[in-house]
């Protein structure tokens, strides 16, 4: 019996993934025409052309795109297979971690995150990558290795673990009228206001705890995330709520706004780290979690309280 040639494997993995054959060689530390032989031997083995030109592009066949997660999965079990099972030798890993958060994380701890990285593992790079509607297959895909978020149901097989909570706290420029009096829910739902949601909605759990106090909030306009929400109240009235975390980042940038506590009842948000169980036992996941981990459990308990609203 002829075994097949699992370079093969390897090799339509890089090109499912890179879709050229020129950058498919140069992943690979190959030529050009070197590629092109393996991806004719490749052909022969499938019994298709896995590519087919369409105009000046290359394009997948219905075969291969049937055939990239398979692929895919099965080259990084047999890389974890073949693995040596030793100590991570930090100062010399070179890996892309791609990490989906939120801007809460990233506000507070993405630049103590970037410096111990850099100082302990000079050669990892960090790719922050934006929240998204298709959050609850963002660990499948292979391409996210820790979802940093608010908590969320997961999937039974994902492994979670608890970073810090976090309030949502009122922000609005540093001469805004609404802190020369006591805050109340009236005097909050007085000024127009900023909603943030990557989904474009307008309303939200504020407007829920209004509601029961009888009151409403006009907003009028909507952000896709909290940092574009601060940089639009400039020497406008409007009012802006932001987790703390983000307040506490946006103060020490020295911008002119001012945080407030909110005269309503929202809950707390509790952000986690989540990961999909092929990374469990990976060495370099690890280390990435635990100073996750470390950063948050020491920065959020020595974290400023948001500012007061009296001058």
């Amino acid at each position: 019996m002829q075994l097949p040639d699992l370079n093969l494997l390897f090799a339509l993995d890089v090109l499912l993934e890179e879709g050229s054959v020129v950058s498919a060689a140069r992943r690979m530390n190959l030529s050009a025409p070197a590629m092109s032989r393996t991806l004719a031997r490749i052909r022969e083995t499938i019994d298709d052309p896995i590519f087919v030109r369409v105009g000046r592009k290359m394009v997948p066949t219905p075969r291969a795109l049937v055939l990239r997660e398979q692929v895919h999965q099965s080259v990084q079990s047999a890389r974890r297979l073949l693995e040596p099972d030793r100590e991570v030798d930090l100062p010399s890993l070179k890996r892309s971690f791609g990490l989906h958060a939120n801007d809460v994380f990233i506000s507070a701890f993405g630049q103590a995150l970037m410096e111990r990285v850099c100082a302990e593992a000079p050669h990892v790079l960090l790719r922050f990558s934006p929240e998204r509607d298709t959050e609850d297959t963002v660990l499948e895909d292979g391409k996210v290795d820790l979802y940093i978020s608010a908590m969320r149901p997961m999937g039974m097989d994902v492994h979670a673990q608890s970073l810090f909570t976090t309030k949502f706290v009122g922000m609005a420029r540093d001469e805004h009228p609404i802190f020369d009096h006591e805050i109340t829910p009236e005097s909050f739902a007085r000024y127009d206001q900023i909603s943030v949601s990557r989904r474009g909605r307008a309303n939200g759990p504020i407007d829920v705890a209004l509601q029961r106090l009888g009151l409403s909030r006009r907003v009028s306009l909507v952000a896709p995330t909290f940092h574009s929400g601060v940089f639009m109240l400039g020497s406008s009235d409007l009012i802006l709520t932001v987790p703390e975390h983000v307040a506490w980042a946006v103060r020490r940038m020295g911008l002119r706004v001012r945080s407030f506590e909110l005269p309503l009842p929202l809950e707390t948000v509790v952000v986690v780290q989540a990961w999909h169980p092929r990374f469990q036992s990976d060495g370099a996941h690890q280390w990435l979690r635990r100073i996750i981990r470390e950063l948050c459990a020491s920065n959020a308990s020595g974290a400023p309280g948001i500012m007061s609203p009296s001058r």
